[in-house]
């Protein structure tokens, strides 16, 4: 498994991990600060520049899963990993993509009080061969306590096990996280489990709308983005009745007939991922009731919501939101489209 130990920058993770793995048997520590800092050798400056924050660079991301999953087939174990997450939507994509493997999560937040956490980055020790590296680690790490306030208010405390850190050690810290750990108070994330593909897969959604004609988005808690009700057709499956059961499991809601198909898409190969067919079918429109009353596997969808056109550009990724554009097309026109790569052909 992995005990990931989120917090605020100055909160004392990487201290509290160093400490942890000596109270747990057979367990590692594993700090991404090193795939971030391998990615300065490794991309252009530009690139690095764009981003600001190596976090937001994608083969981050997939670099931290990719290390995390080969560390642990290595080793076997417990892989203690500090590293603050304030962003909902990489905590998904990382989570996620270990829960793809089958590796467990255990997330713990430590949150001392915001004065104790000001007067810690006051101290913190920093590197002396760093060209002005105490203002900008300081300032680094004071800027970043107003997006901390938000993701606890959001979402972090509801996601993570609070361990209040004001008047602890970094031992006793690691002592009472590995009591709560052994214990079973520290719980395995809940997020599904969905097995990455090893070739080009087909998969369907289906598009459900509310009386204004607005469409109906989830938000998966495995994956980052905005997504339509809808998954992988399992092997021999018919294509519109998996919809129709994806549909059922992440929204309660049972169609009474097959949905009418608006679009093929097929959506190129980008590793990692293998790309395939993607075809989404017109669902029809929900009563006030049904549309009042959908139920989310928490395990699997975080929200969900009718969407305007315009609005669905502002949360779907954009290849996604082409392949939404023109099924809305298809929908106004009574005729169903080809499309490669979100743009329509032939």
């Amino acid at each position: 498994m992995i005990v990931w130990i989120n917090g605020a920058f100055g909160a004392g993770k990487t201290t509290t991990a160093r400490e942890l793995i000596e109270l747990i048997p057979n367990s590692a520590l594993f700090d991404p600060e090193i795939v971030g800092g391998a990615l300065a050798h490794l991309l252009p400056p530009k690139r690095l520049a764009e981003a600001g924050d190596f976090q937001d660079l994608p083969i981050w991301r997939r670099l931290v899963i990719d290390t995390a999953a080969a560390m642990l087939a290595e080793l076997g174990g417990t892989l203690v990993v500090p590293m603050t997450l304030l962003r909902q939507e990489y905590r998904d994509e990382i989570f996620g993509g270990l829960a793809a493997r089958r590796i467990a999560v255990r997330h713990i937040l430590l949150a001392p009080a915001e004065t104790i956490l000001r007067e810690r980055i006051a101290g913190r020790d920093v590197p002396p061969d760093l060209p002005d590296g105490e203002m900008r680690i300081r300032q680094w790490s004071y800027d970043h306590i107003e997006p901390y306030r938000a993701a606890v208010a959001s979402w972090l405390t509801a996601d993570a096990h609070l361990v209040d850190t004001s008047a602890l050690t970094p031992y006793e810290t690691a002592v009472r996280i590995a009591g709560a750990l052994g214990d079973g108070t520290v719980p395995v994330c809940d997020i599904v489990q969905t097995a990455e593909p090893t070739a080009e897969t087909l998969a369907s959604g289906v598009l459900l709308f509310d009386e204004q004609d607005r469409v109906l988005l989830v938000d998966p808690t495995y994956k980052a983005g905005w997504e339509f009700p809808g998954g992988v057709v399992e092997p021999g499956e018919a294509p519109a009745r998996a919809g129709m059961r994806e549909v059922a499991e992440e929204t309660g809601i049972r169609l009474g007939e097959v949905p009418r198909l608006l679009v093929v898409d097929w959506e190129a190969p980008a590793p990692p991922g293998y790309g395939g067919l993607r075809l989404l079918f017109d669902g029809g429109r929900l009563d006030p009731a049904a549309a009042g009353s959908l139920v989310l596997p928490g395990s699997e969808l975080r929200d969900c919501r009718f969407v305007t056109e315009r609005e669905a550009a502002d949360l779907l990724p954009p290849v996604r939101y082409e392949r939404l554009r023109w099924a809305l097309r298809a929908r106004e026109r009574g005729a169903a489209l080809y499309l490669e790569r979100g743009v329509p052909v032939g």
